[in-house]
């Protein structure tokens, strides 16, 4: 299980709908404990995940803009996870 919550704000170009889904997910993990939910909880373990997204788009949208970038590149922009991902499909 990650350790560390991507973050999301400053990023040029900004956060994807996608790149902002995969953060909720990866909290929602942590804090649950649940890695794949199972059948009897999978209600609301997505539930919680689309509120978190939910939240945190408005958040990202009212906060400021950065002065200065993160200092790491969110999963969805490494190139090794994009080629990973592209090879699933």
């Amino acid at each position: 299980m990650c350790r560390n919550i991507t973050e999301l704000r400053g990023l040029q170009p900004a956060a994807t709908d996608a790149e902002i889904a995969a953060a909720a997910r990866q909290y929602v993990r942590k804090v649950s404990g649940v890695t794949r939910p199972s059948a009897a909880n999978v209600e609301a373990f997505e539930a919680a995940v689309a509120e978190v997204t939910e939240t945190t788009t408005r958040l990202l949208r009212a906060l400021p803009p950065r002065r200065q970038p993160p200092k790491t590149v969110p999963p969805l922009r490494r190139p090794e996870v994009v080629a990973r991902l592209a090879g699933a499909k």
